[in-house]
């Protein structure tokens, strides 16, 4: 038996705190980047960039406002890639805000040599300005890629509000967002339409469809969590967010509500406006009084995204009486998916933004997101690297959101074909379609690896039966429509 007083040799032989480590920990302070190193930013006053009317006007929608902003600096060939992408493979609209785009490349200016280079390598740029020669050409798309792939639409309760979980809902209160991420797991919704992507439209006026939604909470007393969401909450009215949210506060039965905006960290202004501030004291107030835990959720993917100003919107709404401002990451490639990376975002968060690192999701199978996904054998290596360095709660766990089932710690699965890339789930509660399924929670559930990176073997099977399964795929998806709108009906 090792006690204190009888150490192992290795441990009596190695001084304490010495020792290379796979990670070591530094704190680095966060810095605002240098807006005026962009051309189209140049005159550009600190009050201006404070302004979430500025940012917003300001945002950039366009090839020709990209070129106008970055100036004569950014290659040709870059914004000939990105028209590429936009024409045959973009699921989202292009939408950048300046506090966005000025997290893209902070140290470099478009003057300098190398920029573009460094543009292309861009962690942040590449998952919200992806380009053509981002994207796989072998398998663009995985044969099971769907633009609904956790069929929210399919689970509606009411026209945007998703009845998944047992308690819990989704609360879709609006289709738009202040800046679109080309990996949206809500693509056939969110944004204006693209050339490969047609978007799904509400057919209820706003002040219909929430009222709809109040409604269905108050006949549904099962529910007890609200994740108010989109598009993002930043882009509603503040006076219509401020009064769903206080009509949500009145249902009895809702104990958690919850709500999303990446905007906090693409658009930070929007949170420290006057008007907001004090809104959501005045609901953070509401809140306590009822005993009801109302918190953030964000979704910052890279720390290069974490800034003064955000730390400053972040801190500004725990002030108002949030109970917790947590984040919401996707695991892509190119972007985040080495243990390193990791840490150094969820430090960042958690000491300089007071922000707590919660999920990082795999990213979800929709079109033309090969090049982003990960196979759920590598989440759980990067799960397994990122233990023991955070705090316990400050740990994020990491998911994979399975289509029929939701989120799933990935060590949580059944069983794992790695040849083919595919792993099965099972589930204890059944979804809004499966509500006299008898064999709801005694079959297994599929979610499927990346092709590319599957063994030669794996690869093989696939190129040999992916037209096969893909009509598989579309008969179950139709059937599950079928299904859902005969219930409704």
């Amino acid at each position: 038996m090792t006690t204190s007083l009888d150490l192992p040799t290795w441990a009596a032989e190695t001084p304490r705190g010495s020792g290379d480590q796979p990670y070591t920990y530094r704190r680095t302070p966060l810095v605002e980047p240098d807006w005026t190193r962009y051309p189209g930013f140049a005159d550009v006053t600190e009050e201006q960039w404070r302004s979430a009317q500025w940012q917003r006007s300001h945002c950039v929608k366009n090839i020709r406002q990209l070129r106008e902003v970055v100036g004569p600096g950014l290659d040709e060939r870059f914004l000939a890639d990105l028209e590429r992408d936009q024409a045959a493979r973009a699921t989202m609209a292009m939408l950048l805000p300046p506090q966005m785009l000025n997290t893209m490349v902070p140290h470099l200016a478009p003057s300098e040599a190398g920029f573009t280079e460094a543009l292309y390598a861009d962690p942040v740029r590449r998952y919200m300005t992806p380009v053509f020669s981002d994207r796989r050409t072998d398998w663009p798309s995985h044969p099971f890629a769907t633009r609904d792939s956790l069929h929210e639409h399919d689970m509606w309760a009411t026209e945007g509000l998703t009845h998944r979980y047992p308690t819990k809902v989704l609360a879709e209160v609006l289709p738009t967002c202040p800046q679109y991420c080309g990996h949206c797991t809500r693509m056939d919704l969110v944004g204006t339409s693209t050339p490969v992507i047609d978007k799904l439209k509400f057919t209820l006026k706003p002040v219909d469809r929430l009222e709809e939604m109040i409604g269905y909470l108050r006949r549904t007393p099962g529910v007890r969590d609200v994740v108010v969401s989109g598009g993002d909450v930043a882009n509603l009215p503040w006076a219509r967010l401020e009064s769903f949210v206080a009509s949500l506060l009145e249902v009895e039965s809702v104990r958690d509500v919850r709500l999303a905006t990446k905007a906090l960290m693409g658009l930070p202004q929007h949170w420290l406006q006057d008007d907001v501030r004090a809104g959501m004291e005045r609901l953070a107030t509401t809140a306590r009084s009822r005993g009801v835990n109302l918190a953030i959720h964000t979704h910052v993917n890279h720390v290069n995204s974490l800034t003064p100003l955000v730390a400053e919107a972040s801190r500004a709404m725990l002030d108002a009486g949030v109970r917790d401002v947590r984040n919401q990451g996707v695991l892509l490639e190119g972007v985040n998916a080495d243990a390193h990376t990791l840490l150094d975002l969820c430090f960042g968060l958690q000491d300089e933004a007071s922000i707590t690192p919660y999920y990082f999701y795999l990213c979800d199978m929709i079109p033309f997101s090969e090049h982003w996904r990960t196979s759920v054998a590598k989440a759980q290596d990067l799960q397994h690297a990122i233990m023991g360095y955070l705090p316990g709660f400050a740990t994020p766990r990491i998911v994979c959101d399975v289509p029929y089932v939701g989120k799933r710690w990935v060590h949580q699965l059944e069983s794992y074909d790695h040849e083919r890339g595919v792993t099965f789930w099972t589930k204890n509660y059944r979804t809004s379609l499966e509500a006299t399924d008898a064999g709801a929670l005694d079959r297994t559930y599929e979610y499927h690896d990346p092709i590319h990176t599957l063994p030669e073997s794996g690869q093989q099977w696939w190129r040999d039966h992916a037209g096969l399964e893909l009509a598989d795929a579309e008969r179950a998806a139709r059937a599950s429509r079928e299904a859902s709108e005969a219930q409704r009906d």
